[in-house]
């Protein structure tokens, strides 16, 4: 039986095979393009991949022989296809905008004339508002780490960092020591597409990472360790699982009730902000947004929540 599109399961994709060979080169040519010239990431790219491969093989078999031989019937029948496997309208979108993205690249290098997808119309989906830590719940998180040992005090300061800059877990994890300046108080981050940004510390974030630096990363440090800031017990930079074990570890330790992953440090750091009266332009340039409408979803989280606060706490709202 088919669900209604707000009710679909959440899909769980298996690794896609290799594409057909008739479609395997452009693809290879057009991820090294994406990854070499623009900069792309090597997870972002993977994710591509997969994606690319799914399509063609659909297109195989439902009568293109390669990518110069499919037209926006088989485009059109690919997205029908996905909307029957009751993938979701964010998955379908990004779907559609990786074959948007190859056949943009196909007409640069005059492997083909045209663009099939230039009238393809993508998935509507109404944008999922980001969770959110309280400014309560964020405090009993920060103060969870206890104790003097390496791990403790690398902890604070992992997580200190986390909420006051606002960082992605891959810019956390990939973080060297030259790109902290606690002198004058900010990083350095090299994100999406190696673009670089300079994000404030903060003092708390600030004085824990001089501890660390000071008393806790000494006595992880091996022989071989390089300059990552974050590293783990075997003198190697710190993974992005283990970040994700750390803030999940922590967060049970808070006793918060819900599951907490990295990015919902992000997204507490932007709302905080901005319910503090910061500036919108201001914290795009901190998060790396390219675009100021990726930053205005905190907007809406900041208005749900006063709208929460005023159905709870306004006399005319009370139950008579």
């Amino acid at each position: 039986m088919k669900t209604r599109s707000g009710d679909r399961p959440k899909e769980k994709e298996a690794p896609m095979p290799p594409a057909p060979l008739a479609f395997a080169d452009e693809i290879d040519r057009y991820l090294g393009y994406v990854e070499l010239e623009k900069g792309l990431s090597h997870n972002t790219a993977q994710s591509y991949e997969s994606d690319l491969r799914q399509a063609a093989h659909f297109l195989k078999k439902n009568g293109a022989a390669d990518w110069t031989k499919v037209g926006a019937k088989h485009l059109t029948a690919w997205l029908h296809w996905l909307s029957d496997e009751n993938f979701s309208s964010s998955s379908q979108a990004r779907k559609l905008s990786a074959i948007r993205m190859l056949f943009r690249h196909l007409k640069k290098e005059e492997v083909r004339s045209d663009d099939p997808t230039a009238l393809l119309a993508g998935p509507k989906s109404r944008r999922k508002l980001p969770d959110t830590l309280s400014t309560a719940d964020m405090d009993k998180l920060l103060s969870m780490p206890m104790g003097g040992d390496a791990y403790a005090i690398r902890d604070r300061a992992m997580l200190e960092l986390f909420y006051s800059s606002g960082l992605r877990i891959s810019e956390l994890s990939g973080l060297a020591l030259q790109q902290v300046d606690l002198e004058n108080g900010f990083v350095r981050v090299f994100g999406k597409g190696s673009k670089e940004r300079v994000v404030p510390l903060g003092a708390r974030a600030s004085d824990a990472i001089r501890v660390y630096l000071a008393s806790g990363r000494s006595r992880l440090v091996k022989p071989r360790t390089g300059s990552e800031l974050f590293i783990s017990e075997r003198g190697k930079a710190i993974s992005r699982k283990t970040v994700w074990v750390i803030v999940k570890k922590y967060a049970a330790l808070a006793g918060l009730g819900k599951t907490v992953k990295p990015h919902l440090l992000r997204h507490s750091f932007a709302t905080h902000l901005l319910g503090g009266g910061a500036d919108l332009r201001a914290i795009q340039e901190m998060l790396g947004h390219a675009s100021i409408g990726t930053t205005q979803i905190y907007t809406a989280v900041e208005n749900s929540r006063l709208l929460d606060q005023h159905a709870k706490h306004h006399p005319r709202n009370r139950a008579k």
